[in-house]
């Protein structure tokens, strides 16, 4: 989080490794989410990196709003898992994506919020989260 008191706060996470092939199509499938996702924005780091961020205003700051947006940003990685998969889940030599277990406290998180995050489950693409 980068916290500027005057302005406010900024969450972000690094939403996927390194995009080397295919960066124009990544690249629009970024401005589409950009688009239909609300409160929360995808762009590249300087190492290429997709990353997902969430906005926190200054006079709005606090443990709760904070909490929120934590749980927005997860919400969405769980929206767009599938739609991301290639990007997300690096496949061995035979093609097989590892296997990978929910987080207990991602759940958590997302349940403390879920009447705050009606906005993601609304959406057409919406499916079970999967973290």
């Amino acid at each position: 989080m980068i916290h500027q008191p005057s302005l406010g706060g900024v969450v972000w996470v690094h939403y996927a490794p390194p995009l080397t092939d295919g960066l124009r199509k990544a690249y629009r499938r970024l401005l589409r989410w950009n688009d239909e996702l609300p409160f929360a924005k995808f762009a590249l780091s300087e190492d290429e990196r997709p990353m997902l961020t969430a906005e926190v205003p200054a006079d709005s700051l606090s443990r709760d709003r904070l909490g929120l947006a934590i749980a927005r940003l997860l919400a969405i990685c769980d929206l767009l898992h599938e739609e991301s998969i290639d990007w997300l889940e690096p496949r061995d030599r035979r093609g097989r994506k590892p296997a990978t277990e929910p987080d207990p406290a991602g759940g958590a998180l997302l349940e403390r919020y879920a009447a705050e995050l009606g906005e993601l489950t609304a959406l057409p693409a919406a499916t079970e989260p999967v973290a």
